[in-house]
């Protein structure tokens, strides 16, 4: 069964699938490498065909949910490119949830089928007890009596594959961080002008690898598997952050593009020290969130070749990406607007002022047609997506982000970004990550509070800390209390968990 267009659309819609495109003009291209070894395009399409096969024989159909609960491995690009034959949906959820959590966000995706992997076997076996559903296990070992979807040859979907571009390709889980994770809906067209916004930014060299050391699971892992197959050239799969493994890819099997937020790209460099990046590197892509000052400045002296970017799930990733020829003259910005994206400012009682701050608005064709509960749209004028993200705009168009707007304090009638005075504290040189947030205070309605993890090895003592920041920023910006932490709670990408570190801090 091929994925053809709905008659309702327009033939300009549906376009070739792009993995067998590459199996046509690049078969011999390595599409994937990985820890046990590579992957050509050509045989890439052939095992996709087989998984699709596989699938059919399974009960999977147009317009069904495949949910893939697996790490970053060779099965998941399989699977994820295999589901377009089907004209099925994939669902990719966070093996690091726990098992309260997942059958939470399968009950809300209710999909035809859940393939896992041995890793999460036991996860597993913990959700079918309260929710039943067909399953499948990646790996020859599985238990319980699931099918095991191996490489049999007689399962291949033959025929060509045609996808519709205003279909919808995945469903992406936002991280929860703010609140309930909620389903969001990406189109084929969708991850397809993400991909060539970022072309026509970063560029596209034929023997370009990019490391996934982001779970698939998040937008911006997919997308390094999506935008790979789109181009033509090859995904380095790592199944988790390693600094060690990192460093060693660099190197061994030049890496000429990462994808990273600010906690691992530190920890790459304190594990490569002075070593100087190889030649071919030639993009460090840098998103989650405003980034340490302090870092891109080591960065700069170690001759890293970073660039900021801000994106969101809804986005299907990137939507401003600093271009590498900026990356020194705008150091601390996330860049312009990729190809087709626009983005403005808007302020709480109108328009927001030459390079003051606002929430970022976000308009073009990677921003999602909505999430999986209708209860979650929120009202869009004219298009545009609220982002719930505060940034500012300078007399250039380069765009600076100063954090989400529910981060913001407000104390004493003052407006306090957490990210401003992030980026100072962390400038000290006893301190790896500070996280600020908002505590309640009688006299002056909240007030700043931040923890703070040590330098292994460094002391501090909070009353330091604090007249550290006020000496570069003003008095009221200045942390009044300072808690000390061995470790902060991520999400899957890696971000910290604001919500979280606050909940804790105040039980303490």
């Amino acid at each position: 069964m091929n994925f053809v267009h709905p008659d309702s659309r327009r033939m300009s819609d549906v376009i070739p699938g792009w993995l067998e495109q590459r199996a046509q003009t690049n078969p011999d291209h390595p599409a994937l490498i990985y820890a046990g070894g590579a992957i050509s395009y050509a045989n890439l399409a052939a095992r996709a065909a087989v998984v699709a096969g596989q699938l059919r024989r399974l009960g999977v159909a147009r317009g069904d949910r495949v949910a893939l609960l697996l790490g970053n491995r060779p099965e998941f690009a399989e699977l994820v490119h295999a589901l377009p034959r089907r004209g099925a949906v994939a669902v990719p959820l966070n093996c690091r949830l726990s098992p309260t959590e997942i059958a939470q966000q399968l009950a809300d995706c209710s999909p035809r089928l859940l393939v896992y992997d041995s890793a999460v076997r036991e996860t597993v076996a913990a959700v079918r007890k309260n929710l039943s559903m067909p399953a499948a296990n990646v790996d020859p070992d599985a238990l319980g009596g699931d099918p095991v979807l191996e490489q049999v040859s007689a399962e291949l979907e033959t025929g060509s594959v045609r996808i519709d571009l205003q279909s919808v390709h995945s469903i992406i889980y936002t991280s929860g961080s703010t609140g309930r994770p909620k389903g969001v809906l990406l189109t084929y067209g969708n991850l397809l002008w993400s991909a060539v916004g970022s072309a026509f930014n970063l560029g596209v060299h034929h023997d370009d690898r990019w490391l996934a050391c982001l779970p698939f699971c998040h937008v911006g892992g997919l997308s390094i598997l999506m935008r790979s197959a789109i181009y033509g050239t090859t995904a380095v799969i790592h199944n988790g952050f390693d600094p060690a493994q990192v460093d060693r890819a660099l190197d061994e099997d030049r890496v000429t593009i990462v994808s990273m937020v600010a906690n691992m790209l530190q920890r790459l460099l304190d594990t490569r020290g002075d070593r100087p990046y190889p030649p071919w590197l030639r993009c460090v892509l840098l998103g989650g969130g405003p980034a340490p000052l302090a870092l891109l400045q080591a960065c700069h002296a170690r001759r890293v070749p970073v660039v900021q970017t801000y994106g969101l799930t809804e986005a299907a990733s990137q939507v401003t990406t600093l271009a590498p020829g900026d990356a020194e003259r705008k150091l601390g910005s996330a860049g312009k607007p990729l190809l087709g994206t626009e983005v403005r400012l808007a302020g709480a009682n109108g328009p927001v002022a030459p390079d003051g701050v606002g929430e970022i608005l976000v308009r073009g064709p990677t921003v999602s047609p909505g999430y999986l509960d209708p209860a979650d749209n929120a009202p869009r004028h004219e298009g545009w997506l609220r982002t719930g993200d505060l940034g500012r705009l300078d007399a250039e168009g380069f765009l600076y982000v100063m954090g989400r707007q529910d981060d913001m304090i407000i104390t004493g009638g003052e407006n306090i970004y957490p990210a401003e005075v992030e980026a100072v504290l962390q400038e000290h040189p006893a301190i790896a990550e500070a996280c600020v947030f908002g505590v309640p205070d009688a006299r002056w309605g909240a007030a700043v509070a931040a923890a703070i993890r040590l330098r292994r090895g460094a002391t501090a003592e909070p009353s330091e800390l604090s007249e550290y920041v006020c000496r570069r920023l003003a008095r009221f910006k200045a942390p009044r209390r300072i808690y000390f932490v061995e470790e902060f709670p991520r999400t899957s990408s890696g971000k910290i968990v604001r919500q979280q570190v606050r909940a804790t801090a105040l039980s303490s």
